[in-house]
């Protein structure tokens, strides 16, 4: 089965999710692509493409013919214009399904590789959020993590070229951190998350690059939490080729006599692990040092893929 799909947002994520869609696809079409700015390069690039255009908005999206072929509909605009997006689509369409790529987070948080098995089997989703570019990345090691040992806390710092952060991002700061670190917890599995950002203007401009520090209980073993982090890299790649281990993880044990200062938490005893990620973008339309772009857009496609995947299932088993 093909799902038709629309993307809101005719900037780099929305552009470059549009070639990925049309390149990529196996079970979406690119249908509309929609934006406010009737001159931006995302709205013509999608023109010579042959794909139809709207640059009237959601409202504009609504009023097209082909909105009622659109099956899924991308946002990749901001978290306060998705709230306002959302509440448009569902006024017309209550089920249509929707892939929030803003920090918006009005339906649950969505990490492939972590929970949208969960998320597919769950009654009447039809709005998922893709936390932020730092959630997709480090959150899969989190939950990597956790699934041999307790994490206790876990602290992110995604660095990422000032180049590749548009005026979304930068408007979505807070949310952004705010977001990553509930994702932390809610999806990672960790007792306490805490996030934070870093817009390198460095030049030439560096690829995105992560670090992710984990406290597990002193006695954690160090082996499975390496071979299960190894693992979760693996599956990552699979839908984001550009996404790997900088270098070999780092342990380091703090017991009573030398203990670890937690931010919020204070002196403890425990396992630290410290992940050291890089992202390079596949360069479908942005550079390939906007490995924090391509990985929310790889990420948004991989799950309406296993939605659309899951839809065609449904409806084999009650043919």
């Amino acid at each position: 089965m093909t799902m038709k799909a629309a993307v809101i947002g005719s900037g780099n994520i929305g552009t470059d999710l549009m070639i990925k869609i049309m390149r990529n696809a196996r079970h979406l079409e690119m249908a509309v692509m929609v934006g406010i700015d009737p001159e931006s390069d995302g709205l013509a690039r999608a023109k010579r493409l042959g794909v139809a255009t709207c640059a009237e908005g959601v409202d504009g999206l609504i009023a097209m013919s082909e909105f009622a072929d659109i099956d899924v509909v991308f946002d990749a605009t901001s978290a306060k214009a998705h709230l306002h997006n959302d509440r448009r689509l569902r006024e017309v369409k209550p089920a249509i399904q929707v892939i929030d790529l803003t920090p918006a987070a009005t339906g649950p948080y969505c990490i492939p590789v972590v929970n949208l098995d969960q998320i597919l089997v769950a009654e009447g989703v039809n709005n998922v959020n893709m936390v932020t570019c730092g959630g997709q990345a480090t959150v899969p090691m989190v939950a990597a993590v956790a699934s041999v040992a307790e994490v206790r806390y876990a602290e992110i710092v995604a660095s990422i070229s000032s180049r590749s952060a548009g005026p979304g991002t930068r408007a979505n700061i807070d949310e952004f951190t705010e977001t990553t670190a509930m994702a932390l917890e809610r999806v990672g599995g960790a007792k306490r998350g805490k996030a934070i950002i870093i817009l390198n203007p460095a030049e030439p401009p560096l690829l995105m690059r992560d670090t992710v520090y984990t406290l597990s209980p002193l006695d954690a073993d160090e082996a499975r939490i390496e071979s299960a982090v190894n693992a979760m890299v693996e599956r990552v790649a699979n839908y984001v080729p550009g996404y790997r281990l900088k270098q070999q993880l780092q342990f380091e044990r703090f017991d009573d006599t030398r203990p670890l200062n937690v931010p919020g938490i204070g002196k403890v005893a425990g396992l630290k692990t410290t992940i050291f990620l890089e992202v390079e973008g596949a360069a479908h339309y942005l550079p390939a040092y906007a490995g924090n772009l391509d990985i929310m857009t790889s990420a948004a496609l991989a799950t309406a893929e296993r939605f659309a995947e899951r839809v065609s299932e449904t409806a084999g088993a009650t043919a």
